[in-house]
Protein backbone atom coordinates (compact mmCIF):
# COMPACT_ATOMS: atom_id res chain seq x y z
CA UNK A 1 0.00 0.00 0.00
CA UNK A 2 2.77 2.43 0.94
CA UNK A 3 4.77 1.37 -2.12
CA UNK A 4 1.80 2.14 -4.35
CA UNK A 5 1.31 5.55 -2.72
CA UNK A 6 4.98 6.36 -3.07
CA UNK A 7 4.94 5.45 -6.78
CA UNK A 8 1.86 7.56 -7.36
CA UNK A 9 3.42 10.52 -5.61
CA UNK A 10 6.63 10.12 -7.61
CA UNK A 11 4.66 9.98 -10.84
CA UNK A 12 2.70 13.14 -9.89
CA UNK A 13 5.87 15.07 -9.02
CA UNK A 14 7.56 13.96 -12.24
CA UNK A 15 4.53 14.96 -14.32
CA UNK A 16 4.36 18.33 -12.59
CA UNK A 17 8.06 18.93 -13.27
CA UNK A 18 7.72 18.05 -16.94
CA UNK A 19 4.65 20.27 -17.25
CA UNK A 20 6.45 23.19 -15.59
CA UNK A 21 9.46 22.67 -17.86
CA UNK A 22 7.26 22.70 -20.95
CA UNK A 23 5.51 25.88 -19.80
CA UNK A 24 8.83 27.60 -19.14
CA UNK A 25 10.12 26.49 -22.53
CA UNK A 26 7.04 27.87 -24.31
CA UNK A 27 7.28 31.08 -22.31
CA UNK A 28 10.94 31.49 -23.27
CA UNK A 29 10.23 30.93 -26.96
CA UNK A 30 7.25 33.29 -26.87
CA UNK A 31 9.28 35.96 -25.10
CA UNK A 32 12.10 35.69 -27.61
CA UNK A 33 9.64 35.82 -30.51
CA UNK A 34 7.96 38.93 -29.15
CA UNK A 35 11.30 40.64 -28.65
CA UNK A 36 12.55 39.20 -31.88
CA UNK A 37 12.80 42.46 -33.87
CA UNK A 38 13.39 44.95 -31.09
CA UNK A 39 16.59 46.90 -31.43
CA UNK A 40 17.24 47.07 -27.69
CA UNK A 41 17.27 43.31 -27.21
CA UNK A 42 20.46 41.25 -27.55
CA UNK A 43 20.86 40.09 -31.16
CA UNK A 44 20.14 36.41 -31.73
CA UNK A 45 21.76 36.27 -35.14
CA UNK A 46 25.26 36.19 -36.49
CA UNK A 47 26.67 39.68 -37.06
CA UNK A 48 26.85 40.75 -40.68
CA UNK A 49 30.44 41.41 -41.60
CA UNK A 50 32.06 41.73 -44.98
CA UNK A 51 35.00 39.87 -43.54
CA UNK A 52 32.91 36.74 -43.93
CA UNK A 53 32.25 37.31 -47.62
CA UNK A 54 34.74 39.76 -49.15
CA UNK A 55 33.86 41.28 -52.48
CA UNK A 56 36.37 41.35 -55.30
CA UNK A 57 36.62 44.21 -57.77
CA UNK A 58 33.66 44.30 -60.10
CA UNK A 59 35.75 45.02 -63.21
CA UNK A 60 37.79 41.98 -64.16
CA UNK A 61 41.51 42.37 -64.70
CA UNK A 62 43.59 40.07 -66.86
CA UNK A 63 44.93 38.05 -63.92
CA UNK A 64 41.60 37.59 -62.13
CA UNK A 65 39.64 34.37 -62.29
CA UNK A 66 36.04 35.56 -61.94
CA UNK A 67 33.76 38.03 -60.19
CA UNK A 68 32.84 36.29 -56.94
CA UNK A 69 31.17 37.19 -53.69
CA UNK A 70 32.14 34.46 -51.27
CA UNK A 71 29.09 32.73 -49.86
CA UNK A 72 28.82 32.55 -46.10
CA UNK A 73 25.32 31.09 -46.13
CA UNK A 74 24.58 27.36 -46.30
CA UNK A 75 23.42 26.29 -49.73
CA UNK A 76 20.03 24.61 -49.75
CA UNK A 77 19.72 21.63 -52.06
CA UNK A 78 16.60 20.71 -53.97
CA UNK A 79 15.61 17.70 -56.06
CA UNK A 80 17.70 17.56 -59.22
CA UNK A 81 20.44 19.89 -58.00
CA UNK A 82 22.91 17.03 -57.49
CA UNK A 83 22.67 16.11 -61.16
CA UNK A 84 23.10 19.73 -62.19
CA UNK A 85 26.18 20.12 -59.98
CA UNK A 86 27.87 17.07 -61.53
CA UNK A 87 27.07 18.30 -65.01
CA UNK A 88 28.36 21.81 -64.22
CA UNK A 89 31.61 20.45 -62.78
CA UNK A 90 32.33 18.62 -66.05
CA UNK A 91 31.96 21.71 -68.22
CA UNK A 92 33.31 24.31 -65.78
CA UNK A 93 36.86 24.15 -67.15
CA UNK A 94 35.73 24.78 -70.72
CA UNK A 95 33.14 27.45 -69.85
CA UNK A 96 35.27 29.51 -67.40
CA UNK A 97 37.14 31.26 -70.19
CA UNK A 98 33.94 32.10 -72.03
CA UNK A 99 32.29 33.30 -68.82
CA UNK A 100 35.16 35.68 -68.06
CA UNK A 101 34.88 37.10 -71.56
CA UNK A 102 31.11 37.54 -71.21
CA UNK A 103 31.53 39.32 -67.86
CA UNK A 104 34.08 41.71 -69.35
CA UNK A 105 31.75 42.52 -72.24
CA UNK A 106 28.80 43.10 -69.90
CA UNK A 107 30.77 45.39 -67.62
CA UNK A 108 32.33 47.31 -70.51
CA UNK A 109 28.89 48.00 -71.96
CA UNK A 110 27.58 49.11 -68.57
CA UNK A 111 30.49 51.47 -67.98
CA UNK A 112 30.10 52.96 -71.46
CA UNK A 113 26.37 53.57 -70.93
CA UNK A 114 26.92 55.06 -67.47
CA UNK A 115 29.68 57.37 -68.67
CA UNK A 116 27.49 58.55 -71.54
CA UNK A 117 24.64 59.49 -69.20
CA UNK A 118 27.07 61.20 -66.80
CA UNK A 119 28.41 63.39 -69.61
CA UNK A 120 24.88 64.46 -70.50
CA UNK A 121 24.07 65.31 -66.88
CA UNK A 122 27.36 67.18 -66.47
CA UNK A 123 26.49 69.31 -69.49
CA UNK A 124 22.92 70.08 -68.43
CA UNK A 125 23.39 70.42 -64.66
CA UNK A 126 26.92 71.66 -64.03
CA UNK A 127 25.63 74.57 -61.91
CA UNK A 128 22.22 73.27 -60.73
CA UNK A 129 22.86 70.74 -57.98
CA UNK A 130 19.36 70.12 -56.62
CA UNK A 131 17.90 69.66 -60.10
CA UNK A 132 20.67 67.16 -60.89
CA UNK A 133 19.96 65.27 -57.67
CA UNK A 134 16.26 65.17 -58.55
CA UNK A 135 17.04 63.61 -61.93
CA UNK A 136 19.49 61.15 -60.34
CA UNK A 137 17.01 59.98 -57.70
CA UNK A 138 14.21 59.62 -60.25
CA UNK A 139 16.48 57.36 -62.31
CA UNK A 140 18.17 55.52 -59.42
CA UNK A 141 15.01 53.91 -58.03
CA UNK A 142 13.82 52.55 -61.40
CA UNK A 143 15.98 49.36 -61.42
CA UNK A 144 14.39 48.10 -58.22
CA UNK A 145 10.94 48.39 -59.81
CA UNK A 146 12.25 46.41 -62.76
CA UNK A 147 13.86 43.72 -60.58
CA UNK A 148 10.64 43.22 -58.62
CA UNK A 149 8.55 43.04 -61.80
CA UNK A 150 10.71 40.31 -63.33
CA UNK A 151 10.91 38.38 -60.05
CA UNK A 152 7.12 38.41 -59.76
CA UNK A 153 6.91 37.02 -63.29
CA UNK A 154 9.35 34.26 -62.35
CA UNK A 155 7.26 33.46 -59.28
CA UNK A 156 4.12 33.21 -61.42
CA UNK A 157 5.80 30.50 -63.52
CA UNK A 158 7.31 28.79 -60.46
CA UNK A 159 10.86 29.56 -61.57
CA UNK A 160 11.96 31.64 -58.59
CA UNK A 161 10.81 31.80 -54.99
CA UNK A 162 13.23 33.93 -53.00
CA UNK A 163 11.43 36.30 -50.70
CA UNK A 164 14.66 37.96 -49.58
CA UNK A 165 15.24 39.46 -53.01
CA UNK A 166 11.75 40.96 -53.10
CA UNK A 167 12.07 42.34 -49.57
CA UNK A 168 15.48 43.93 -50.11
CA UNK A 169 14.65 45.42 -53.51
CA UNK A 170 11.42 46.91 -52.19
CA UNK A 171 13.32 48.41 -49.24
CA UNK A 172 15.84 49.87 -51.69
CA UNK A 173 13.08 51.47 -53.76
CA UNK A 174 11.54 52.83 -50.53
CA UNK A 175 14.85 54.42 -49.60
CA UNK A 176 15.31 55.97 -53.04
CA UNK A 177 11.75 57.29 -52.97
CA UNK A 178 12.53 59.27 -49.81
CA UNK A 179 15.68 60.63 -51.43
CA UNK A 180 13.44 61.84 -54.25
CA UNK A 181 10.98 63.41 -51.81
CA UNK A 182 13.84 65.25 -50.13
CA UNK A 183 15.00 66.68 -53.48
CA UNK A 184 11.46 67.76 -54.31
CA UNK A 185 11.20 69.55 -50.96
CA UNK A 186 14.46 71.33 -51.80
CA UNK A 187 13.00 72.51 -55.12
CA UNK A 188 14.86 70.18 -57.44
CA UNK A 189 11.72 69.53 -59.52
CA UNK A 190 10.68 73.16 -59.97
CA UNK A 191 11.48 73.27 -63.70
CA UNK A 192 9.20 71.51 -66.19
CA UNK A 193 12.18 70.47 -68.33
CA UNK A 194 13.81 68.64 -65.40
CA UNK A 195 10.63 66.69 -64.66
CA UNK A 196 10.13 65.86 -68.33
CA UNK A 197 13.72 64.68 -68.79
CA UNK A 198 13.84 62.62 -65.60
CA UNK A 199 10.49 60.90 -66.18
CA UNK A 200 11.20 59.95 -69.79
CA UNK A 201 14.67 58.67 -68.98
CA UNK A 202 13.08 56.63 -66.19
CA UNK A 203 10.57 55.04 -68.59
CA UNK A 204 13.29 54.05 -71.05
CA UNK A 205 15.54 52.87 -68.20
CA UNK A 206 12.77 50.69 -66.77
CA UNK A 207 12.17 48.68 -69.94
CA UNK A 208 15.91 48.46 -70.63
CA UNK A 209 16.49 47.07 -67.13
CA UNK A 210 13.63 44.58 -67.43
CA UNK A 211 15.12 43.26 -70.67
CA UNK A 212 18.65 43.22 -69.25
CA UNK A 213 17.58 41.57 -65.98
CA UNK A 214 15.63 38.87 -67.82
CA UNK A 215 18.68 37.99 -69.93
CA UNK A 216 21.48 38.51 -67.38
CA UNK A 217 20.75 39.50 -63.76
CA UNK A 218 24.48 39.83 -63.20
CA UNK A 219 24.74 42.49 -65.89
CA UNK A 220 21.67 44.36 -64.60
CA UNK A 221 23.01 44.39 -61.05
CA UNK A 222 26.40 45.63 -62.22
CA UNK A 223 24.77 48.43 -64.20
CA UNK A 224 22.79 49.47 -61.13
CA UNK A 225 25.99 49.37 -59.10
CA UNK A 226 27.58 51.78 -61.60
CA UNK A 227 24.63 54.17 -61.24
CA UNK A 228 24.72 54.00 -57.44
CA UNK A 229 28.48 54.50 -57.42
CA UNK A 230 28.08 57.65 -59.51
CA UNK A 231 25.40 58.89 -57.11
CA UNK A 232 27.75 58.30 -54.15
CA UNK A 233 30.59 60.21 -55.82
CA UNK A 234 28.25 63.06 -56.78
CA UNK A 235 26.95 63.53 -53.24
CA UNK A 236 30.42 63.17 -51.74
CA UNK A 237 31.81 65.86 -54.04
CA UNK A 238 28.87 68.14 -53.24
CA UNK A 239 29.32 67.71 -49.46
CA UNK A 240 33.03 68.52 -49.65
CA UNK A 241 32.38 71.64 -51.70
CA UNK A 242 29.28 72.98 -49.89
CA UNK A 243 29.68 71.50 -46.41
CA UNK A 244 29.97 74.78 -44.50
CA UNK A 245 26.88 76.25 -46.15
CA UNK A 246 24.85 73.10 -45.67
CA UNK A 247 25.50 73.11 -41.91
CA UNK A 248 23.75 76.49 -41.65
CA UNK A 249 20.52 75.30 -43.29
CA UNK A 250 17.72 73.28 -41.62
CA UNK A 251 17.04 69.69 -42.55
CA UNK A 252 13.98 68.93 -44.73
CA UNK A 253 10.99 67.59 -42.82
CA UNK A 254 10.89 64.49 -45.00
CA UNK A 255 14.48 63.65 -44.03
CA UNK A 256 13.82 64.08 -40.31
CA UNK A 257 10.76 61.86 -40.48
CA UNK A 258 12.40 59.15 -42.57
CA UNK A 259 15.73 58.87 -40.78
CA UNK A 260 14.52 59.40 -37.21
CA UNK A 261 10.99 57.98 -37.40
CA UNK A 262 9.62 55.23 -35.21
CA UNK A 263 9.57 52.27 -37.62
CA UNK A 264 12.95 51.81 -39.30
CA UNK A 265 12.48 48.21 -40.41
CA UNK A 266 12.70 49.06 -44.13
CA UNK A 267 15.65 51.36 -43.45
CA UNK A 268 17.54 48.39 -42.00
CA UNK A 269 16.30 46.02 -44.69
CA UNK A 270 18.17 47.46 -47.66
CA UNK A 271 21.51 47.57 -45.81
CA UNK A 272 22.53 43.96 -46.32
CA UNK A 273 26.09 44.64 -45.20
CA UNK A 274 24.93 45.69 -41.72
CA UNK A 275 23.12 44.09 -38.82
CA UNK A 276 19.65 45.56 -38.16
CA UNK A 277 19.64 48.60 -35.86
CA UNK A 278 23.40 49.12 -36.24
CA UNK A 279 22.96 52.45 -38.06
CA UNK A 280 20.80 55.20 -36.61
CA UNK A 281 21.45 58.56 -38.32
CA UNK A 282 21.22 61.97 -36.72
CA UNK A 283 19.54 64.75 -38.71
CA UNK A 284 20.25 68.22 -37.30
CA UNK A 285 20.79 70.19 -40.50
CA UNK A 286 20.99 69.89 -44.27
CA UNK A 287 24.58 68.71 -44.06
CA UNK A 288 23.53 65.65 -42.04
CA UNK A 289 20.82 64.96 -44.61
CA UNK A 290 23.23 64.79 -47.53
CA UNK A 291 25.77 62.80 -45.53
CA UNK A 292 23.14 60.13 -44.86
CA UNK A 293 21.94 60.12 -48.46
CA UNK A 294 25.56 59.61 -49.56
CA UNK A 295 25.96 56.77 -47.06
CA UNK A 296 22.72 55.21 -48.34
CA UNK A 297 24.17 55.15 -51.85
CA UNK A 298 27.25 53.36 -50.52
CA UNK A 299 25.00 50.69 -48.97
CA UNK A 300 23.18 50.29 -52.30
CA UNK A 301 26.54 49.75 -54.00
CA UNK A 302 27.43 46.97 -51.57
CA UNK A 303 24.09 45.26 -52.06
CA UNK A 304 24.27 45.47 -55.87
CA UNK A 305 27.80 44.10 -55.78
CA UNK A 306 26.69 41.16 -53.63
CA UNK A 307 23.78 40.46 -55.98
CA UNK A 308 26.17 39.79 -58.86
CA UNK A 309 26.86 36.38 -57.37
CA UNK A 310 23.70 34.38 -58.00
CA UNK A 311 21.75 33.41 -54.88
CA UNK A 312 24.01 35.35 -52.49
CA UNK A 313 21.60 38.11 -51.43
CA UNK A 314 19.91 37.69 -48.07
CA UNK A 315 17.75 39.96 -45.97
CA UNK A 316 19.47 41.22 -42.77
CA UNK A 317 16.38 40.17 -40.82
CA UNK A 318 16.57 36.61 -42.15
CA UNK A 319 19.29 35.82 -39.61
CA UNK A 320 16.78 36.43 -36.85
CA UNK A 321 14.17 34.29 -38.58
CA UNK A 322 16.52 31.29 -38.77
CA UNK A 323 15.82 30.39 -35.13
CA UNK A 324 12.08 30.23 -35.81
CA UNK A 325 11.98 28.38 -39.13
CA UNK A 326 9.27 25.84 -39.72
CA UNK A 327 10.05 22.16 -39.81
CA UNK A 328 11.36 20.86 -43.16
CA UNK A 329 8.09 19.02 -43.83
CA UNK A 330 6.21 22.34 -43.77
CA UNK A 331 8.64 24.27 -45.96
CA UNK A 332 8.04 24.88 -49.67
CA UNK A 333 11.19 24.21 -51.73
CA UNK A 334 12.54 27.32 -53.43
CA UNK A 335 12.78 27.36 -57.19
CA UNK A 336 16.12 28.68 -58.32
CA UNK A 337 17.28 30.00 -61.69
CA UNK A 338 19.24 32.87 -63.15
CA UNK A 339 17.74 34.75 -66.08
CA UNK A 340 14.88 33.68 -68.29
CA UNK A 341 17.05 31.40 -70.45
CA UNK A 342 18.32 29.55 -67.37
CA UNK A 343 14.77 29.34 -65.98
CA UNK A 344 13.41 27.72 -69.15
CA UNK A 345 16.35 25.32 -69.33
CA UNK A 346 15.96 24.22 -65.71
CA UNK A 347 12.19 23.83 -66.06
CA UNK A 348 12.76 21.26 -68.80
CA UNK A 349 15.61 19.63 -66.91
CA UNK A 350 13.57 19.27 -63.71
CA UNK A 351 10.66 17.73 -65.65
CA UNK A 352 12.98 15.21 -67.28
CA UNK A 353 14.52 14.29 -63.92
CA UNK A 354 11.02 13.81 -62.49
CA UNK A 355 10.05 11.53 -65.36
CA UNK A 356 13.23 9.46 -64.93
CA UNK A 357 12.49 9.04 -61.22
CA UNK A 358 8.97 7.88 -61.95
CA UNK A 359 10.34 5.31 -64.38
Amino acid sequence: MSTTSFSSASFAISASFLSLKAINSKTFILFNFQNHLRCNSPPSFRPLSRKLYPVKATLLQENEEEVVVEKSFPTKSFPGNEIEEVRESRVSSSSSGLERWVIKVEQSVNIFLTDSVIKILDTLYHDRDYARFFVLETIARVPYFAFISVLHMYESFGWWRRADYLKVHFAESWNEMHHLLIMEELGGNSWWFDRFLAQHIAIFYYFMTVFMYALSPRMAYHFSECVENHAFETYDKFIRAQGDELKKKPAPKVAVKYYTGGDLYLFDEFQTDRAPCSRRPKIENLYDTFVNIRDDEAEHCKTMKACQTHGNLRSPHSYQDDDFEDTPSCMIPEADCEGIVDCIKKSFTSSQVKQNREI
